[in-house]
């Protein structure tokens, strides 16, 4: 027979899915310490919280598998409670609680007090920015708005997230300041879609006067943009981004497809020749700047015509990041109407020659580098290299820059000069300057 554990209660986050649920797990874990709990980031606890992703098949498949360890775990006697919060369990609870019954509890993406309370914790209003970063030191998540109004026929993301709502620019401001002082040198601004910044508080897009007052914060020394919607930009945000050193010259827009009958049937709002436009308008008000995109292929309808057009596309424009997924059908979007046509072993042909060609593409432009300086941030060291980023690059997503730790001393979280010696496809190889 099972018996309680003797030790003292440990609270274990578990994360899955995307920057926002990092986030959303910083934050619990905040309101946690605040209320004098023991907590942990994917560590050993006697008390789980699960904190899933419910966007596309393979990360609803990954967050039941989940559960069911550590159902296993609670089996076995290793844990005592599991919790299960976050966008599986927002948009999949009746069906949770009757396939998976023994979780102690399911919670929603907007009930944080009371997963709180199940936790024995308060949840306290007054702890703006507080939160337990579990990224490198250097780099953090800052989340400025929630949930989307767009009406993207594929997409999920409001069923389990709700309307657009805008986080105030002074409570973003005191966030940022409180990780800048915990040595946060880089923020990575994210929102389901940072273009409507301010729309619902300020009546007005305002992501450039956000900016504005986050480049004040001292200690920070990079800002960066993911997740910009094409239509509707506010180009008033290349101007900062041109004028402000600190404003990475970098932007993250998810672009999808291209062929104008798909574009139409994923209700993005944007043609062919608009879209072509927009990134000619990026790329003359801010010459040096990379962008990184991500497209779908696969979607229902797409034809072999469709799929050359974005091919074609997708060589002439020459992006310098991009990510290509296949589509996946999603019960209660709009395109679940839609036939899912398009064979599976097709979607994945054609997602492998995309990624082939931009392999090629970045490699090319990683050619290029060789010679010039950077300056990189160190991330970590890995094996025998130190392993940096520069202003054009992501955490997590995009190119890294590699440096021989047996050549130099460098510190984690420290900016470094150097010159690039070597490219691959998605690295570079470098020596400080």
């Amino acid at each position: 027979m099972r018996t309680k554990t003797l030790k003292k209660n440990k609270i274990n986050v578990v994360t899955l899915g995307c920057s926002k649920n990092v986030y959303d797990s910083e934050v619990l874990m905040g309101q946690l310490k605040a209320s004098g709990k023991e907590v942990v980031h994917e560590d050993d606890g006697n008390i789980v919280v699960i904190n899933t992703c419910g966007f596309i098949n393979n990360a609803k498949e990954e967050s039941v598998n989940t559960i069911l360890d550590y159902m296993q775990k609670k089996e076995d006697g290793d844990v005592d409670k599991v919790y299960v919060t976050g966008c599986l369990s927002e948009r999949y609870k009746p069906d949770l609680q009757k396939e998976i019954p023994n979780v102690d509890q399911y919670f929603g993406t907007t009930e944080l007090p009371q997963l709180l309370k199940a936790l024995g914790a308060d949840y306290k209003h007054e702890l703006i920015g507080e939160r337990l970063t579990t990224t490198p030191k250097n780099y953090a998540y800052l989340k400025i708005a929630e949930g989307c109004d767009r009406p993207c026929s594929f997409c999920a993301i409001p069923l389990m997230r709700g309307k657009h709502k805008s986080t105030p620019i002074e409570n973003l401001v005191i966030e940022a300041e409180k990780l800048a002082a915990s040595g946060v040198k880089e923020l990575v601004l994210i929102a389901q879609d940072l273009t409507y910044y301010g729309l619902d508080l300020y009546k007005k897009r305002n992501l450039a006067t956000l900016l504005e007052a986050l480049v004040k914060v001292e200690g920070i020394e990079w800002i960066r943009l993911h997740y910009a919607f094409p239509t509707g930009f506010p180009m008033d945000v290349l101007d900062v981004m041109k004028r402000e050193p600190k404003i990475c010259n970098y932007l993250d827009i998810p672009l999808q497809h291209i062929s104008d009958k798909i574009l139409k049937s994923m209700r993005r709002g944007t043609t062919q020749e608009k879209t072509t436009k927009l990134l000619k308008q990026f790329r003359a008000a801010v010459p040096e700047m990379t962008i990184r995109t991500t497209l779908i292929v696969g979607y229902p309808g797409e034809t072999e015509e469709d799929y050359q057009t974005l091919k074609t596309w997708v060589e002439a424009m020459r992006f310098e990041r991009l990510g290509c997924f296949t589509y996946s059908h999603e019960e209660n979007t709009h395109a679940f109407n839609l036939e899912d046509d398009v064979p599976e072993e097709v979607k994945m042909a054609r997602a492998n020659e995309i990624m082939e060609i931009q392999s090629q593409i970045s490699w090319e432009l990683n050619q290029a580098k060789i010679g010039e300086t950077f300056k990189v941030v160190i991330d970590r060291k890995e094996g025998e290299y130190f392993v940096g980023r520069t202003e054009f690059d992501s955490p997590d997503v995009d190119n890294e820059v590699l440096i021989k730790a047996s050549q130099t001393y460098l510190k984690t979280g420290e900016f470094a000069t150097v010159k690039v010696t070597e490219a691959a496809d998605f690295d570079l190889y470098a020596e400080v300057v």
